[in-house]
């Protein structure tokens, strides 16, 4: 398995290096004045540092869509990403999934934002020879091994290797997580059931009404390295249908 990770892995350096466009200015903050370890990491890189710029910008136009505190959301925004300390692949994850919040998230951020925690989830992998499941991860940023417990359709009728591609797809996970598309997802559908997996979350809905919890995404790669995937856990965002 180590082989193939690797093998992999040295893709993503040139994937990263093409995801993003000439760079503006940033970050949001005076960089002389940056104390905590992920306003450090953010100053010292320059995609992070014109992502942070970005954040700031989407902010102003921000409304809540279901009445909530502006300035609430925005500080548990801010408390996802300071705490990911220095760690990039957490601090870009929680910036997207500000700009997702927000309203405006370009498609070299999300880009980028999958390049960096894919190149963790391997790193993870080839750090950890026989990995046992552990919890959900349960933070942005965060990852943590598990197995694919079960592939069907969306709704749950029929095997997924089998089923015809309007019937989307579905798996959960033995750690208790799960994953959802309307589309016959490549990555899951190249899956068997049973393959160890390493599972990132990526974002935390923010913006949503009291106590409804649905639609937290989650990366996916099958360590057989049968494919990747970036899917919610549910059907619905929260505040949906």
């Amino acid at each position: 398995m180590r082989h193939y990770v690797r093998a992999f892995a040295r893709l993503i350096p040139a994937f990263l290096m093409a995801s993003s466009p000439a760079l503006a200015d940033g970050p949001s903050f005076d960089c002389r004045k940056a104390q905590l370890p992920t306003e450090k990491a953010i100053c010292a890189d320059p995609q992070m540092s014109a992502i942070d710029a970005l954040v700031t910008k989407a902010y102003g136009g921000f409304e809540p869509a279901f009445g909530g505190d502006k300035r609430k959301i925005a500080r548990a925004l801010v408390a996802d990403r300071n705490a990911c300390k220095s760690d990039a692949a957490c601090i870009v994850s929680a910036q997207n999934n500000a700009l997702q919040t927000y309203g405006f998230a370009p498609p070299w951020v999300q880009d980028y934002n999958v390049a960096l925690i894919g190149k963790k989830a391997l790193d993870l992998a080839a750090h950890t020879p026989n990995p046992a499941d552990q919890p959900l991860p349960a933070s942005v940023g965060k990852c943590g091994f598990t197995h694919i417990k079960t592939l069907t359709t969306r709704l749950g009728d029929d095997p997924l290797e089998t089923a015809p591609p309007e019937g989307g797809s579905a798996a959960t996970f033995t750690n208790g997580g799960g994953a959802v598309s309307y589309d016959r997802e490549p990555g899951l559908a190249s899956s068997k059931v049973g393959d160890p997996v390493v599972m990132c979350l990526l974002a935390i809905p923010r913006d949503c009404p009291k106590d409804d919890l649905r639609g937290k995404v989650y990366y996916g790669i099958d360590l057989a390295l049968k494919g990747t995937w970036a899917l919610p856990d549910s059907e619905h965002l929260c505040g949906g249908a």
